[in-house]
């Protein structure tokens, strides 16, 4: 990437000059300033607050991106990747991008350029169509990316499968699957294992797709459910949703578990406060944002630059929306 130097070079005057330009802290000629001006734009350079904190050790700001605050997921993430940064002397930034693309990519920009030191990123974006052009550390979170940086995410497709299974073992036979966006990649993984579980079983599926929140999948539901009486189980992909198929199931009269059964994905603590209590596929959400935040660390400190992934092991949490299990 085209540094200051480079700049002052193709413009044809000092790197001070430049500086000047840059931070507006003195005089600049006109002639000087379009010069700069123009060899900015064909080096396509970015000044760098970042890394002129780095140089000095100045800087100790993470910068986190989350989808979605309103899902409990997610604040509950937040809360271990502020932990575990505080305990070795960071601070976190948190963004929000409202599941919106542009929203997302506005807070990248503007986060690498003025901000921080490095940025922990769960993205909206489908693994094929992002590109990491930083030039900041940056760890991707819960959601899986097709680029050389580190990701640290709970294995979707086994949990999937396992929450799938436990309801066919318990006797389900008509599945409403309560997808996420498909535009992200952590859906497409569960959607792999929800399929890998009830292949070869004799059990009608019917698939819907929602946003991760309490309000869309309870119309959903409600609205399949009326279509689709002779449904007893739900697998969502969310706690949220299942949730939100709870309050439908609610709406509608039916028992649950006695005449619905209900597994989510997620393991927030919600799940164990509502009534009847949760069953779910539960991801080590603590552990999955102190690892990405560890990693981050390593990579701003210089201490580490492997670039791999790291999985964490889903674990089913037996509670009251479903039967105790049945023979398979």
């Amino acid at each position: 990437m085209a540094n200051i130097s480079d700049v002052a070079k193709l413009a044809n005057v000092s790197v001070a000059t430049v500086s000047r330009y840059l931070n507006n802290s003195g005089y600049v000629g006109k002639k000087s300033r379009a010069q700069i001006e123009e060899a900015i734009k064909q080096l396509n350079y970015t000044p760098s607050e970042v890394a002129r904190t780095l140089t000095t050790k100045q800087s100790d700001l993470i910068g986190l991106i989350i989808p979605d605050i309103n899902n409990p997921f997610f604040p509950e993430l937040a809360r271990a990747v502020e932990d575990t940064a505080f305990r070795h002397g960071y601070t976190v930034i948190l963004c929000n991008s409202d599941e919106d693309i542009e929203k997302e990519q506005h807070y990248i920009k503007t986060l690498s350029k003025k901000y921080v030191a490095g940025l922990i990123l769960t993205t909206i974006l489908d693994q094929d169509n992002y590109s990491n052009n930083l030039s900041i550390p940056i760890v991707a979170l819960d959601r899986p990316l097709n680029v050389n940086i580190p990701t640290v995410t709970t294995d979707n497709e086994k949990g999937a499968k396992i929450g799938t299974q436990y309801l066919i073992e318990n006797g389900v036979s008509n599945i409403l699957c309560i997808s996420g966006p498909k535009s992200v990649t952590s859906t497409n993984l569960r959607l792999k294992g929800f399929f890998k579980a009830v292949e070869g079983n004799n059990v009608e599926i019917h698939m819907v797709e929602s946003k991760h929140d309490f309000q869309t999948a309870e119309q959903l539901t409600y609205e399949t459910l009326q279509a689709h009486p002779e449904i007893d189980g739900i697998f969502a992909f969310s706690d949220a949703s299942a949730i939100g198929a709870l309050k439908a199931a609610h709406r509608l009269g039916l028992k649950v578990p006695e005449q619905l059964q209900i597994v989510g994905f997620d393991g927030i603590q919600m799940g164990n406060v509502v009534t009847p209590s949760l069953t779910t596929v539960a991801q080590d959400i603590y552990r999955l944002g102190e690892r990405a935040t560890q990693i981050l660390i390593e990579q701003i400190e210089g201490k580490s630059t492997n670039s791999f992934s790291e999985q964490i092991e889903p674990q089913l949490l037996i509670r009251e929306t479903t039967k105790e299990r049945g023979p398979l």
